[in-house]
């Protein structure tokens, strides 16, 4: 088992090879595989800290929610990928609070978040590279807050079709109208305006669970405007 994980974090963390062998077998030791079902929370803002996250499969939502309910997505995690803010406590300068569900059945390596403080605070390499990693997280959460708060409802539909389309490498989207509007911290309401809109256009073709691309030209145009 150990000898699969050092294999696989090799592969994904750059600090890897700056590591000693008693912090690899530590780290090892303290890496767990967990799956989470399609709905499952996995963090629970502030009442959490789990530890830092490898996506292996699946599909990982990242979310901030107001007093009243409403919740905003900030970015999605997929296989690959890194869930730092997870581990949010182990960063003294980190105090934004974030929530994590599992938008697929999602597996992931969990690396418990006392011994990756442990790591961050006797490792440079380590801490820099989760600061680094926070803040680049930090950096998405703003672009999407400031989509929130400053763009039209249509260019930010644009937006959204336009990096999604770039993520799945497909012009098409399997997506309800109710998860794009989650997705995109919107209402539903919005979404099917929209959807009707872009349709009318030519710009997309929409179907039942399905929006596909016609005039990516088009939304490009609408993005920078």
């Amino acid at each position: 088992m150990s000898q699969t994980l050092t294999e696989i974090f090799e592969h994904y963390f750059d600090f890897w090879k700056e590591l000693s062998e008693t912090e690899i077998e530590f780290v090892c030791a303290n890496t767990r595989k967990v799956s989470y079902p399609k709905g499952a929370y996995v963090h629970q803002g502030p009442l959490d800290c789990i530890g830092a996250l490898l996506i292996r499969s699946g599909q990982l939502r990242v979310y901030t929610m107001s007093e009243d309910g409403r919740e905003v997505t900030l970015y999605r995690l997929f296989a690959g990928d890194v869930g730092i803010l997870s581990a949010s406590c182990v960063l003294d300068a980190l105090t934004f609070d974030v929530y994590i569900d599992a938008e697929e059945d999602t597996e992931v390596l969990l690396t418990d978040a006392a011994a990756f403080r442990r790591l961050v605070e006797g490792n440079i390499h380590v801490r820099c590279y989760a600061y680094e990693l926070a803040t680049q997280r930090l950096s998405d959460m703003l672009w999407k807050m400031q989509q929130v708060l400053f763009l039209s409802a249509d260019r930010r539909f644009a937006i959204f079709l336009l990096e999604e389309s770039a993520q799945n490498g497909s012009g098409e989207i399997h997506l309800t109208h109710e998860q794009i509007a989650r997705y995109m911290g919107t209402a539903r309401e919005v979404v099917s305006r929209m959807v009707k809109y872009f349709n009318q256009e030519g710009w997309i073709k929409n179907s039942r669970g399905c929006i596909k691309i016609i005039d990516r030209q088009a939304l490009e145009q609408l993005k920078g405007k």
